[in-house]
This record gives structure tokens, sequence and C-alpha cells, in this order.
């Protein structure tokens, strides 16, 4: 008797185990997008960078840095009361996204080794906590260009 037990006890806890990995990513890794992204024409030598980033996936992650070509001094920023700080990383939750947009939360370039016109593309790579880094060409607008204005 207590051979069946043991063994139907392994069984409902393989089922169980089964179950629960069919539920997430096949390797248990976000699954990140990058949409919109968007510099504008920088006026001094630093530029604002925005993006947004999907998280098709039930796994959390976090933007935890910002590199490129055009500055060794790329860091991420929030707006709050008016004031804009440094952040040490953004999360990216399960199944929603990260927007960084002007007002908001953002990428900073500071000393810029040249400045990029209307038109220049300008190479990133985006680094998380859990995923490969992303790289992407982000398109350089109009100073004034805000997507969010219709």
């Amino acid at each position: 008797m207590t051979r069946r037990t043991t063994a139907l006890s392994a069984a409902v806890a393989l089922a169980a185990a089964l179950a629960l990995t069919g539920c997430s990513s096949s390797d248990g890794k976000p699954d990140l997008k990058v949409s919109g992204a968007y510099m504008p024409q920088p006026v001094m030598d630093m530029a604002g960078g925005f993006l947004t980033i999907k998280n098709d996936s039930d796994t959390a992650d976090r933007l935890t840095s910002v590199t490129s070509t055009l500055s060794d001094d790329v860091t991420i920023h929030e707006s709050k009361n008016q004031k804009m700080q440094e952040v040490k990383s953004f999360d990216i939750p399960a199944n929603g996204e990260l927007k960084l947009e002007r007002g908001g939360s953002h990428i900073m370039f500071m000393e810029l080794k040249k400045t990029p016109k209307k038109g220049d593309t300008v190479s990133i790579e985006l680094h998380f906590e859990k995923s490969d880094p992303i790289k992407v060409d982000v398109p350089v607008e109009a100073a004034n260009h805000n997507p969010q204005q219709h």
C-alpha cells in the first residue's frame, strides 16, 4: 500500500511541476521588445533618449544601464516633483511595459562626443538584470519632437 501511495504522490508532484512550467516562457527569461525609440536633436552637449520596453512574459525584469558610443556618461533618470534624478534601475513588470518619455523617466547622455543631427541614428545598448543586452538604433528627431502630442 505504501509503495502505491509513494508512486501516486510522485506522479501528482510531476504533473503539478509540468503544469507550472507550462505557464512561463520556455526558458524562464523575460521576452522584451523595444519600440518607439527616439532622441530629440541635442542643442547642447547633452541629450535625452526615449523608448518603450514591452515585456511579453510572466517574468519581470529590470533595466540596469544603457551604453552608447555617443557618450561615456549615459545614465537613466526619473522625474519626480519637477526634479530629475538619476536612478540605478527601472522595473519592467511581467506582461507590462516600461515607458521612457518626455517629462518622465528617460535616458540621459552627458558630454556628447559629437552632436547628432536630425536624420542620424545613435546606437545604444540596453542592459538588464535577467535578459541579454538589446542593441537599438535610435533615430534623431527634431529638437521639439514629441510623439505624445497629436
